[in-house]
């Protein structure tokens, strides 16, 4: 059975398409119907009678970005801040046509922000304990001058329990660093979570004035893995929908996936939480994850990274920033009595850049992005993602224009598709709607009068036969017509070829096609045996204007 005009519309035309919905007469050929708005209107077709449907862009969530002032947010008058606007769109998507939406980013007054410290609790940290312990009250004091709601916690790590990675001689279990004075070092450990996340700065202090350094025997440690843990561990860390800052400190490498095969674990890493009683638990039975997982996870989560890092392996950390969504480094002193500045150079580092991201798109779907940012400079490609030396109060916008590959069949539609700012947790959502029928699919004549009588369905102008009749109005019956006969009727004589070798044979009719090389050039005669452009053109122009081609004789 063969296509409908809105179909043919969708699967083999442009986005500059149009269909005259006019009914077939006899003599006229289905690519008469479908070519743009004015050639058609140049051929007779009633205005009135032409489907083009166009593409469009509906908000549906569109609540207004956070205008308040810091007063007004610390009232707890505005609870629900606003940085990102729209939050949701529908793209009705003709293919090949882009369709755009605007999106824009505030960076509000007074966002909360919720940090947690992640230390390396080896030996060789210790002397960077101190300043780590009285940490908590100076950041709290720090962090007024940016937000009146802000957050801290913490966590520390070492690295497996198992040999190579420490002794498991019984009295290094008990104390790794041989030693009692000023006190023993605690046992060795991977991950323990200390703090969860608290307004508390008097608290941090205490707990964390309370912990010991350990010890192991390796260089590298077990960072990223308790990194993972921090990161999905969402409701023991207590992790809100806002800021998510993870200070990552340590004097050393880090083991990532394979090393495990080391101390005989081959299990991977399965990026779930495995914390009870505040003790990671699968250390011993999973491999370290990949650098990869880890910086697909912090995606996920909304997480920006800030590794304060002692010099000597700074090139290291360096080396993720590629890697991982939003990441700062920053060179920690011997004693890290600096960690106070890194912390807060850091942070207005990360947030003073804007950078958008997509979800994975379906195959043949294309976006790209403008930005407007506050040097009124536009930016494409890459550069169009992302906008610089943005401060407290300042807004920016990105245009956001999708474009639809050739029509698919319903169950490979996309459902969404989701645009957010690194690091941040709002996000846009963006519901993709094809169009791929005209609105004349819907207004089938089934056994419609105008297809010989009743023996096929008009729609969009065309007629779909029934199993068993042929020809542009159905007016054929397949059985009594044959190849043989009906190409008789198609030859101009017995040397000839059917059709000129132009068109196909359809009820003993000719049905002309266009020229392979350029589609606005057609045959046309009872044996499609003349075309318009088979002259020579003078600016263009058949014979120069002046004349009509004739058939060859």
């Amino acid at each position: 059975m063969p296509k409908s005009g809105g179909q043919e519309l969708w699967r083999v035309s442009g986005s500059r398409a149009t269909l005259c919905l006019n009914f077939l007469e006899v003599g006229q050929h289905a690519w008469e119907r479908c070519d743009t708005a004015r050639t058609l209107l140049r051929r007779g077709c009633p205005f009135e009678r032409l489907e083009n449907p166009r593409g469009s862009a509906v908000l549906l969530k569109n609540r207004k970005i956070t205008f308040h002032s810091k007063e007004q947010i610390r009232q707890r008058q505005h609870r629900q801040v606003t940085q990102l606007q729209p939050q949701s769109v529908l793209l009705h998507l003709r293919p090949g046509e882009p369709q755009s939406f605007e999106v824009k980013f505030k960076r509000v007054e007074d966002y909360p922000i919720d940090l947690y410290y992640l230390m390396d609790l080896s030996f060789s940290m210790e002397d960077d304990l101190p300043n780590v312990k009285k940490l908590g009250a100076d950041l709290m004091e720090e962090m007024r001058n940016t937000t009146s709601d802000f957050r801290i916690g913490f966590g520390a790590f070492v690295d497996k329990t198992v040999m190579p990675y420490i002794s498991t001689a019984e009295d290094m279990l008990r104390n790794p660093c041989k030693r009692t004075e000023p006190w023993p070092c605690t046992p060795p450990f991977t991950y323990h979570h200390v703090l969860s996340l608290t307004a508390n700065g008097s608290l941090f202090t205490e707990l964390v004035g309370g912990q010991r350094i350990s010890g192991n025997l390796d260089s590298p440690e077990g960072g990223l893995e308790a990194l993972m843990q921090a990161a999905v561990c969402e409701e023991q860390i207590g992790w809100r929908n806002v800021t998510r800052l993870l200070v990552f400190s340590t004097d050393a490498g880090f083991h990532f996936a394979g090393d495990g095969k080391l101390g005989g674990i081959v299990l991977p890493n399965d990026g779930k939480c495995h914390l009870h009683k505040n003790v990671y638990t699968k250390g011993n039975s999973q491999d370290y994850p990949s650098v990869a997982h880890v910086a697909e996870v912090l995606r996920q989560k909304n997480i920006q990274i800030i590794f304060a890092v002692t010099e000597g392996v700074t090139h290291l950390y360096e080396g993720l920033r590629s890697i991982f969504p939003k990441c700062a480094v920053g060179t920690l002193s011997n004693n890290s009595h600096n960690i106070l500045q890194i912390i807060v150079e850091a942070y207005n580092a990360l947030t003073s850049e804007v950078v958008m991201e997509n979800s994975k798109l379906p195959p043949g779907y294309h976006i790209s992005y403008t930005s407007h940012c506050k040097d009124r400079q536009l930016r494409h490609g890459e550069q169009g993602k992302r906008c610089s030396n943005i401060s407290v109060g300042d807004q920016v916008s990105f245009n956001v224009s999708i474009t639809a590959p050739q029509c698919v069949t319903a169950s490979q539609r996309p459902p969404r598709v989701i645009i957010k700012p690194q690091g941040y947790s709002e996000e846009v959502e963006v519901l993709l709607s094809p169009i791929c029928e005209c609105s004349c699919q819907k207004d089938v004549v089934p056994h419609s009068p105008s297809c010989s009588h009743g023996n096929g369905t008009l729609e969009c102008g065309t007629c779909r036969c029934k199993k068993g009749r042929v020809g542009a109005l159905c007016e054929c019956d397949q059985a009594e017509s044959s190849e043989a006969v009906d190409s008789h009727f198609c030859r101009r004589d017995n040397a000839s070829e059917v059709c000129s070798g132009h068109g196909e044979c359809v009820c003993g009719k000719c049905v002309c096609r266009k020229s392979n090389k350029k589609p606005n050039h057609a045959y046309y005669g009872q044996f499609c045996e003349c075309s318009d452009f088979s002259c020579d053109q003078y600016r263009g122009l058949q014979c120069g204007g002046n004349a009509q081609t004739t058939p060859p004789d």
